[in-house]
């Protein structure tokens, strides 16, 4: 019955995703084309730009699908609409430093290692603690409010 309903918790145990995020990480670190950042940030291009690239200050606007390491998709622009605008400085650790990487017109696909987004607590909902972030994003436009 509906009287009961139980709280949404953010998906996986700290151990679980430990284990999956170290599993996905190895698999993923095996292709020819991924570089990897000082931070452990991790990516590939998908489809390269010419653009102009972001500074941390600069109001954001992408499509973007995020998955977690079992697949579960957590949030998808592309499939359920119009892109997100934002700005860096409220975005996670890992997404501000992955768009700052970018020019403006490109595609990439980052691997956000548990430290640089939700870390050992999770986001309280569907991000669940010590899980890595899989990001497709489009760079669609930069610039100041």
């Amino acid at each position: 019955m509906a009287r009961n309903k139980q709280r949404t918790k953010a998906k996986g145990s700290a151990g679980q995703n430990r284990n999956m995020t170290a599993d996905f990480i190895a698999r993923y670190l095996k292709q020819d084309d991924v570089r990897i950042t000082s931070s452990g940030l991790m990516y590939r291009v998908i489809d390269d730009a010419q653009g102009e690239q972001p500074e941390s200050h600069h109001i954001v606007k992408v499509h973007q699908r995020i998955l977690l390491a079992d697949g579960s998709v957590v949030d998808d622009t592309y499939k359920k609409g119009p892109p997100e605008s934002f700005m860096l400085s409220e975005a996670i650790e890992g997404l501000r430093e992955a768009l700052l990487l970018m020019p403006v017109g490109a595609r990439y696909e980052f691997v956000i290692p548990p430290e640089l987004a939700w870390g050992k607590k999770g986001n309280g909902s569907k991000i669940g603690p010590h899980a890595v972030m899989i990001v497709d994003v489009r760079l669609i436009e930069t610039g100041t409010s």
